[in-house]
Parts: structure tokens; sequence; C-alpha cells
């Protein structure tokens, strides 16, 4: 994929688009996908295969996918370079809703000195000896760096609500933490992006038997992913209390509809490129007297 982001992209500086490329109307994304503040969400309201904003065919889709990219790319090197802003990325979704490959193609090509990726897994014994927001206050970005949260610590508003892990009472506590938990990150310098990856449960059936049917992805199936299917309606209902309840101005969710893969990634590459160039970021001051010099030969 980078070979052929580099390929189209090739004579091209780096914010300029290809002159036929059908553009994404992200006023429009926005609109559609983002959660105020104080929304009462109904996923049932969200088209998991919408295409909102582009006119254009699947292919000019991965094109455009392509060309958002390589703009992110060049504005990660910014961030590294500039080292004063911190860029967190919230991934949610369903068992198969795609986290991993969201961010295999959206940071495809993206340095990775300057990207990292959190993966949060079941606690381990000494998460489980601190506050449940221990684990993910270690690894938030530091200055100049992007982090990517592949779940997160919304898995306890989540996991232990549907499983019944903590009282009501205890786990309805928690909106609030997060809240100020991610007004902190805010406050000293963290841009915050939440996506929620929204398929349907048609679509998770699919790509549940995909993983029985292919050898090689039986790695990746669990048949704990099937007890969890049951739960649908239950984890439906978590997620849409969770993200009403946690979508502030400094810290909005959206709601991508995931099950069209190429739309997905147009969407979320367009997303982090808009906020990234909101954050008119500059390159740092370079020395006094680099006209005059001269790189020495060596004999």
């Amino acid at each position: 994929m980078a070979a052929q982001r580099d390929d189209m992209m090739r004579g091209m500086d780096d914010t300029t688009a290809p002159p036929d490329l059908t553009e994404l109307d992200l006023d429009d994304v926005v609109k559609a996908f983002r959660v105020d503040p104080g929304d009462d969400l109904d996923l049932s309201d969200h088209d998991t295969r919408a295409t909102v904003g582009w006119d254009g065919d699947k292919e000019q889709g991965k094109a455009a996918a392509l060309a958002a990219n390589a703009r992110l790319e060049a504005l990660q090197e910014l961030l590294y370079a500039e080292g004063k802003r911190r860029v967190l990325v919230v991934l949610q979704a369903m068992d198969t809703g795609g986290k991993d490959s969201t961010i295999r193609h959206v940071f495809d090509g993206v340095n990775p000195q300057g990207v990292k990726v959190a993966s949060f897994k079941k606690p381990t014994e000494e998460e489980l000896a601190h506050d449940y927001l221990w684990r993910a206050h270690a690894v938030v970005p530091a200055d100049g760096q992007i982090t990517v949260f592949n779940r997160s610590h919304y898995e306890d508003v989540l996991v232990v609500r549907v499983h019944d892990l903590v009282p009501e009472e205890r786990w309805r506590k928690r909106y609030g933490h997060i809240r100020d938990f991610e007004r902190l990150l805010a406050d000293e310098g963290t841009t915050i992006v939440k996506i929620f990856l929204h398929i349907s449960p048609e679509e998770q059936a699919e790509r549940l038997q995909e993983r029985l049917d292919n050898p090689e992805k039986h790695w990746k199936f669990a048949t704990g992913d099937l007890a969890e299917r049951k739960r649908w309606k239950d984890y439906i209902a978590a997620f849409e209390d969770a993200l009403s309840e946690t979508s502030t101005d400094h810290a909005p969710w959206y709601v991508i509809p995931a099950d069209r893969k190429w739309y997905r990634n147009l969407v979320i590459a367009n997303i982090l490129v808009d906020v990234l160039e909101g954050l008119d970021m500059q390159w740092p001051p370079e020395e006094e007297g680099l006209d005059d010099v001269v790189i020495p030969l060596i004999d």
C-alpha cells in the first residue's frame, strides 16, 4: 500500500490532491457522525453501510484514502518535529469491528517513531491492583506523539457493565471520572479523538465466518467471541450510554459506519488530517547561519 500511495503522490506537494480525485465532504461527515454533548445516542439511527459525504465509487474512495494518508504522514512528521502537542486516538468497536485493520490502513506509512499503539486486553493482576484509569494514564501520548488506544479505558464502562463485574452505582460514576480524566489530558495539551467503529450484526457474522473458513485467520478466532455476540444488544446499550455520557467538545466521539472498510478508512484518515491541520503547528526555528554551512569532504 505504501508503494501505491507513493506512486500516486509523486510529483505533488503534501497539500495538493490529484486534480481528478473526488473529495470527501467533511462537513457532512462531522454533522452526521459526531456525537454532540448531551445527545441521547440511538445507534439504530446510524446506518453501518452509509457513505455520507462521498459521491465517488469504491476505487475512488480507496484512492482518496491514500491521498489523505499521505497528508497524515506529513502532518505527523510536523507534529513530531515541533514536539509541543499530543494526539490521542481512541478506537472502540464490537468484536471484529476492524480496530486492527483501521490502525494498519490509516497509519500506513506514518513514521512509527512518532506513533504508538496501546492495546487494552484483560487487565493484569498489577493493573487490577490500581484504579481502572491507571493503565490508561500510563500510556497517553508524550509531546510530539500520536497514541492510538486499541480498546481503552472505556472497557471499564462496557465489559464491566455487560458482565456485571461491578455494581451499577460504581460503573455509572465512572462516566464522570472519564470526563474529568479527558478534561485533564486536554488541559495539559492533548487533542483527543474518539472513534466508534459501527458494524451490523450481519457484518460481524460474515467476518466471524471468514475467520472460521480461512485457516490463516484461525488465530484470530476465539470461541469466546460467540458468547460475546449473544450479548450484542447489551453491548449496544452500553455503547449508547457511554458515548452519550462522555462525548464533549474537547473529546468528541464519532460513530463511523464500518461495514465498508474502504469508507471507514477514508473517513477516519480525513478526520485526523482535519484535526492535525487545526493545531496550527510550526516547524522548529532553524539554526542561524545555515546558508553558510559547507558539508566537509572526507578524504
